[in-house]
């Protein structure tokens, strides 16, 4: 298991164990799953994809970065509006 903690400029979106997050990289999407090795990127307009326990769940993002760490996956997003 992976513990994801997804954070906008308005507030904490989600923190919680997750099975697996789908990134929206600059260079195209990838996946993290447990004991991904290390890594800092950034990420682009997209949708950030986790599964959990209950199902799939989505959030919008038009960028941002994700740092992965010993099972440990930290997203600091803007998140997409439609305004």
């Amino acid at each position: 298991m992976l513990h994801l903690k997804i954070v906008s400029p308005e507030k904490v979106e989600y923190d919680g164990a997750v099975e697996s997050v789908l990134v929206p990289g600059t260079m195209g999407q990838f996946e993290i799953l447990t004991n991904h090795a290390p890594i800092i990127s950034a990420l682009g307009v997209g949708d950030v994809v986790y599964t959990t326990t209950d199902g799939k769940h989505v959030v919008e993002i038009s960028g941002g970065f994700v740092e992965v760490q010993k099972n440990n996956v930290s997203l600091c997003v803007e998140l997409h509006r439609n305004d």
